[in-house]
């Protein structure tokens, strides 16, 4: 657990403490310099405060360098900041970068007027703040391993030159750290305040309402008024507000000893003696919660602990990460080659490659262009509906026969005798029926027309001139084709006109309906005969519109089978493999024109410029995974022989 921990840093030769504690610090810097942390959320921890807390005393008694100071906000962007302990009797090392610029710094008095030279360059001259990072890595005997980043201290009231909103927009940007579970809230409160009226505490156990992740600070312990010591004292051993990883209790630098020029050495050890000679504050010190120097320890157990706690799931994190942006980078594909020669080889194979795959879809191939589109499929549906428009054609063919058969003597009868059927009145309406879906045949080639070849231009996503010039050759076809197409079908109903079949198909079906009369005629015998008896019709009259319905139907079920097969087949024809080998034959054409075909592969600069996102990505996540590798390697090298050399210690 942490309180294990922690006892084994303090325990941990000089040789195993750089294994077990700078790899796993160095571990998150540098996922954090990856660029990762927009993709994936970093075990950090943010220190916030309200204006005047003492956070930034707090931040250079634990750097050992003045930060910027005064009243207002003096941190204007989040400030990381890196701390890297080195073996005594190396020099002092320190580094600023942001954005895209980055600079040694070789004097540690300089710290303050470079911090406040980026904050200017980043969100301006003046009191804005910015969300851009800037970055202050330190490196020094005298500072902890540990890294933490500053946030703006929460102002209430804007003052001149501030935006009305200041507040919001600083509450705004502290909450873009505070709320991420990986983070550990820092939380910096003056003695001389009521701690639970303090912004900063507020916002926090608003995104920590246990407390898990939050860490209270409290400053300025020699200003608070007579006889409040022991309400500290009860705050730090978290008899108040209960925070899990509790309190520390620290004194920084106040403004009288920054103006006398007190070193911040000098001011360690005015702390140290401040607390064990405090007839209350003692207490806390002999515990181990007072003095910058054990919040360091304990900061960096916490970091520790933390960063441990998170691997799995960052690892976890980082290959999802990866998946999800391999996915996204095969939809924007790898892009043209920069050389001439060979982005005219590419086209030609992109070309070549499409109009092969428009080929195949007419066909039912395997496509090769990457397109998923199960075209078969959806023309069974419009031609499974095309059939079923001719098969509630007949139903209602029928019905209507049935209707009109009481009234056939005198709609119908002609000069025949009884028993022969009228051929002009089985013609003519037979002729009405099939005449009534020739519509609906056309309205069924549009339907196929609009779904054929446009999606496949979708391919040469990121290319808008080609995606363009392919889009409006396939519409051009399309016009062409559906033109012919429906011309075709039209003159087929003209054919239907002509009452034709062959003999012994005619005959076959007229002798089925035959043998299943009731099945499949809409009278049978009896209901003529009692038709007959109400409307005066004779019985040898039922009997020949008996026979007439069964001539009816015969015909319309030949007449709406060879439709149902003919109709998809002209469409099939026209719409697809006619379409396909004109397409392939003009997209051929416009690649003997190269100066063309080069222009053609221009690139959407929004697409081009989401594949180098994509691709730097995918390059920061692989090199996240690697780092993550090696550092689970290396500690599971040094397990046992850390674990060994704990033993002695603790006993």
């Amino acid at each position: 657990n942490y309180s294990f921990l922690r006892l084994h840093l303090r325990l941990l030769p000089c040789n195993q403490y750089e294994e077990k504690v700078r790899p796993c610090i160095d571990l998150i810097d540098s996922l954090r310099s990856l660029g990762v942390e927009k993709d994936l959320a970093l075990p950090a921890i943010a220190v916030i405060g309200d204006q005047g807390s003492g956070k930034s005393s707090v931040l250079e008694a634990l750097s050992g360098v003045a930060l910027p100071r005064g009243s207002g906000i003096v941190t204007r962007c989040p400030l990381e900041l890196k701390m890297k302990r080195r073996k005594e009797g190396q020099e002092w090392y320190g580094k600023i970068s942001y954005q895209y610029h980055e600079e040694e710094i070789e004097d540690p008095a300089d710290v303050e007027k470079f911090i406040r030279d980026a904050q200017d360059e980043i969100a301006g001259v003046g009191v804005g703040i910015s969300e851009d990072l800037i970055t202050l890595e330190i490196a020094s005997p005298d500072v902890p391993d540990l890294t933490l980043i500053d946030l703006p201290g929460i102002a209430r009231v804007a003052v001149k030159g501030q935006p009305e909103n200041i507040g919001d927009q600083i509450k705004g940007l502290i909450q873009m750290f505070i709320k991420k579970q990986e983070t550990i809230n820092l939380v910096v409160v003056p003695c001389n305040v009521d701690i639970a009226a303090t912004e900063a505490l507020k916002m926090a156990r608003e995104v920590d309402p246990d407390g898990e992740r939050t860490l209270g600070i409290l400053t300025k312990p020699d200003l608070v008024d007579k006889d409040t010591e022991q309400t500290v004292v009860q705050i730090v051993h978290n008899e108040i507000i209960h925070l899990k990883k509790g309190y520390m209790i620290v004194r920084c630098r106040g403004q009288k000893e920054i103006t006398e020029n007190v070193s911040l050495t000098k001011a360690t050890e005015r702390e140290k003696a401040f607390f064990k000679d405090h007839s209350y504050f003692q207490t806390l010190y002999n515990e181990g919660h007072a003095t910058v120097s054990k919040l360091a320890e304990k900061l960096t157990a916490e970091l520790v602990h933390h960063v441990q706690k998170s691997l799995s799931r960052l690892e976890e994190e980082i290959e999802k990460k990866l998946a999800q942006n391999q996915e996204e980078l095969d939809k924007y594909g790898s892009g043209p080659p920069l050389n001439t020669s060979e982005r005219l080889g590419y086209i030609i194979d992109k070309v070549t490659e499409f109009t092969q795959d428009a080929i195949s879809l007419t066909t039912r191939d395997e496509l090769k262009f990457g397109v998923k589109s199960n075209l078969f499929f959806t023309l069974r549906k419009e031609f499974a509906a095309w059939e079923d428009t001719i098969e509630r054609s007949g139903v209602k063919f029928n019905s209507k026969i049935e209707q009109e058969v009481a009234q056939y003597e005198q709609k119908y009868c002609g000069r025949e005798l009884p028993g022969f059927i009228n051929y002009k009145t089985f013609e003519n309406m037979v002729k009405e029926q099939i005449k009534q879906l020739e519509e609906p045949a056309v309205l069924t080639l549009k339907e196929v027309a609009g779904m054929s070849f446009v999606t496949m231009a979708s391919s040469f996503i990121g290319y808008p001139n080609l995606i363009r010039t392919i889009k409006m050759k396939i519409e051009d076809i399309k016009k062409e084709k559906e033109f012919a197409a429906e011309f075709m079908l039209r003159t087929q109903f003209k054919m239907e006109m002509i009452v034709y079949t062959q003999d012994p198909r005619y005959s076959k079906n007229l002798g089925n309906l035959r043998r299943e009369p009731e099945q499949n005629c809409g009278f049978t015998q009896v209901q003529l005969v009692y038709e007959a008896k109400n409307t005066g019709i004779r019985n040898e009259t039922a009997t020949t519109l008996e026979e007439m319905m069964r001539h009816l139907k015969s015909y319309y079920q030949i007449a709406g089978q060879r439709l149902a097969d003919q109709i998809p087949l002209v469409i099939r024809y026209y719409i697809l493999q006619e379409s396909a080998t004109q397409l392939q034959r003009e997209m051929l054409q416009m690649l003997q024109d190269k100066d063309r075909s080069i222009s053609l592969l221009r690139e959407d600069p929004v697409i081009k410029n989401k594949r180098t996102d994509l691709q730097n990505c995918y390059t920061c996540l692989s090199k996240a995974r690697i780092q993550l590798t090696e550092y689970k390697y290396i500690q599971l090298q040094h397990k046992i022989t850390v674990g060994q050399s704990l033993k002695p210690e603790l006993k």
